[in-house]
């Protein structure tokens, strides 16, 4: 029989959580613990399995053999056990603490709109939502969901797609009406093309020529900006030119407070949102599952 004082569970929990943090200081920053508590805790559970599960002679963490076999085996377990939960508490309505970290557009014009209905439907759910156009870590922000935009990185993340909406090029009419209208692709050297301060999975905006073949033009400008709602602030204000997602300014357009430009010169690419977050198919958290599908069920892009 299994000694009382050992918490299984916990063990396993933590080595697992280890190997796919990469690291004892990162799986630390995930648990809220410190990383000597995280590296005791693995060497009490080497010493009483007696074996070594992970390599500590270099940088990188990397698994023994014995410790590949235990992953698998504490990914089963872990596994089994959430089922457990979930079949014990099939009654009980999703509840608790979900943080979301979403792009800044998407949380200033959809996810602040639909939150209140989600929390209606679901009352026992309270929401930490943060907004940023960065690149987060889920494990070590301890976030449950992020929503994203364009390409996913290869990733352990599980993704959904939530929709996708054409780029387009805009301008506001005092813009326009101050610098003019580019007629050709070799015009929009002579405007602000208002770019942004990160890292993209493209330099420069893509077109096609009068012949259809693909063409990039670099983004030159006196003005970088760190998200997307900031840029359609900008350019609404006669910043300059943006390159924005349709969904995004549509409501503008209509409005009349954009122009769209070069559009027989689109090259028609779409930019797609997805939620992504930590999960082993179906073994999610009520909170989290109760959220991607209200998500799927509610976003129009």
């Amino acid at each position: 029989m299994a000694r009382s004082d050992i918490n299984r569970s916990g063990e396993i929990e933590v080595f697992v959580r280890v190997v796919e943090a990469g690291s004892f200081s990162a799986a630390a920053r995930a648990l809220r613990m410190t990383p000597s508590a995280v590296s005791k805790l693995i060497a009490r559970l080497e010493a009483r399995l007696g074996a070594r599960l992970v390599s500590r002679s270099t940088r990188k963490l990397q698994l023994t053999p014995e410790g590949a076999a235990f992953y698998d085996s504490g990914m089963r377990i872990l596994a089994d056990m959430d089922a457990a939960e979930r079949e014990a508490a099939a009654g009980a309505a999703p509840r608790g603490r979900l943080k979301v970290n979403s792009y800044v557009p998407f949380g200033h014009h959809r996810l602040m709109s639909l939150l209140p209905r989600f929390l209606e439907r679901y009352p026992e759910i309270s929401v930490d939502a943060v907004l940023t156009d960065s690149v987060i870590d889920l494990l070590e922000e301890r976030a449950d969901v992020a929503i994203r935009a364009g390409p996913l990185r290869a990733s352990r993340l599980v993704a959904r797609k939530l929709g996708q909406s054409r780029m387009v090029l805009v301008a506001a009419p005092s813009y326009v009406e101050a610098r003019g209208t580019p007629r050709t692709l070799a015009d929009l050297g002579r405007h602000n093309m208002l770019a942004f301060g990160f890292a993209r999975h493209m330099d420069g905006w893509p077109f096609v020529d009068a012949a259809g073949a693909p063409v990039i033009v670099p983004v030159v400008g006196n003005t970088t900006l760190t998200d997307g709602e900031a840029m359609r602030r900008m350019a609404l204000a006669g910043g300059g030119i943006a390159r924005l997602a349709r969904w995004h300014v549509q409501p503008d357009i209509d409005a009349g407070a954009f122009v769209p430009l070069l559009e027989e010169f689109n090259p028609g690419d779409e930019e797609a949102t997805h939620a992504v977050y930590v999960g082993q198919g179906k073994h999610l958290p009520a909170r989290v599952r109760a959220f991607l599908d209200f998500l799927s069920e509610a976003v129009r892009l």
